[in-house]
């Protein structure tokens, strides 16, 4: 799929009159009681159908999580030695994920 010039030129062309039309559209619709309602319930229905799905993240990332915030609180008090110490496990997971070196 080759393009010319003048090709690329019109497809941008387009591409930022559709972007100009939908933001106007958005900027129409978006205080109405409406668009409010449905945008409303969208966001309902994708929390209850994906509550277990985030459920189940936190619970995968929990330990690097807690390592992570760990390793912020000791490098902020400049006590990333003590970390290595006390919290050995924790170090070695986070350099299991290449977080740190």
């Amino acid at each position: 799929m080759n393009y010319t010039e003048a090709e690329i030129q019109n497809i941008l062309k387009l591409y930022s009159k559709k972007k100009e039309y939908e933001k106007e559209r958005y900027e129409l619709v978006k205080d109405t009681d409406e668009f409010k309602m449905k945008n409303r319930m969208r966001a309902k229905n994708h929390y209850d159908n994906n509550k277990e799905i985030k459920l189940q993240k936190y619970q995968d990332n929990k330990e690097i999580m807690n390592a992570k915030s760990s390793y912020y609180y000791y490098k902020k008090n400049d006590k990333l030695e003590k970390f290595k110490e006390k919290n050995s496990e924790k170090y070695e997971l986070l350099k299991s994920i290449n977080f740190i070196e």
